[in-house]
């Protein structure tokens, strides 16, 4: 880690200073494994820098990303729409954007790009848990590449999710139209060119529409 690369993570501050290598990567990975990062102190550290889009590896390593491009913003914002449009009629659960941070068993602290809950699960859930990154994996999770992504590192967050607890995940290639489908104890799914894809029988009757997913390209 270069000078001036800290995090102090004790205090009412923890700021992460505007340094120009994080621009020119867009993502930075620090290990703070030896101090000893508590759930609490992440989730402060989090609020304290709302600029960042911030997420915490099982291996306690934090992993510091700029805001995403525009297009994949409203991309998101989309994705989003219909998840939650459903979920409002379904009922069962409760839907979240890319801002909501989750505590996954396995001690990670992720932001899945939209994820549901199935409602009990959630209420389940005592409000102070509610109101940090809350302890639970959900149920049903979508991720979106862009630019500043792998493929193969978006592939092990979505086996991260299963392995930890959810139901079903997407996860989204917008630069070969795919659509990888994962499922718990179930073999991965690659389907080419969809147009919509079904969350049955997990998510009954939601289907995702992808159209305007792949005509951004």
């Amino acid at each position: 880690m270069q000078p001036g690369n800290t995090i102090a993570l004790k205090g009412a501050m923890a700021k992460v200073p505007s340094i120009e290598e994080h621009v020119k990567t867009g993502k930075l990975v620090l290990n703070a494994e030896s101090v000893g990062l508590s759930p609490e102190q992440f989730f402060r550290l989090c609020r304290d820098n709302p600029e960042l889009r911030l997420e915490l590896t099982a291996r306690k390593e934090i992993i510091i990303m700029s805001p995403t491009n525009s297009k994949t913003g409203m991309l998101n914002a989309e994705i989003t729409r219909q998840l939650a449009n459903w979920a409002k009629k379904d009922g069962r659960g409760v839907a979240f954007d890319s801002s909501a941070g989750f505590t996954l068993p396995n001690g990670a602290s992720r932001s899945p790009d939209a994820s549901w809950i199935l409602r009990k699960r959630w209420d389940a859930l005592a409000p102070e848990q509610q109101e940090v990154f809350a302890p639970i994996c959900p149920d049903f999770v979508i991720e979106l590449w862009s630019p500043s992504d792998t493929l193969k590192e978006l592939q092990l967050k979505l086996a991260e999710y299963v392995t930890n607890g959810a139901q079903l995940g997407f996860l989204i290639y917008p630069p070969d139209r795919q659509v990888y489908i994962y499922r718990p104890h179930q073999a991965l799914v690659c389907v080419a060119h969809p147009s919509t894809v079904s969350g049955d029988p997990e998510l009954p009757g939601f289907t995702l529409d992808l159209n305007e997913i792949w005509q951004s390209r």
